[in-house]
């Protein structure tokens, strides 16, 4: 297995402003944790979209991952989600 020298990462900012654009209502605040929390969820959520998009690619007997690979794992993964 490689090492995980680049670990999968998601700015704060980004995290709060993309959950922030489904708020309806201004008044409506997110706390500094809830941030931390959803970004910490986004890197579960990548990562575990990467290994199953390669374990696709193996069993495809595919050297490289391809959007047809995530493709076909995406469903499963919403559901598991």
């Amino acid at each position: 297995m490689a090492e995980r020298d680049n670990e999968v990462t998601f700015k704060k900012e980004t995290v709060a402003k993309l959950l922030s654009s489904f708020f309806k209502e201004d008044k409506t605040r997110l706390s500094q944790e809830a941030t931390l929390l959803m970004a910490e969820m986004l890197k579960i959520f990548v990562e575990e979209a990467a290994v199953r998009s390669q374990k696709q690619a193996e069993c495809d007997d595919c050297d490289r991952v391809d959007i047809e690979h995530f493709e076909k794992i995406l469903p499963q993964l919403l559901l598991d989600f």
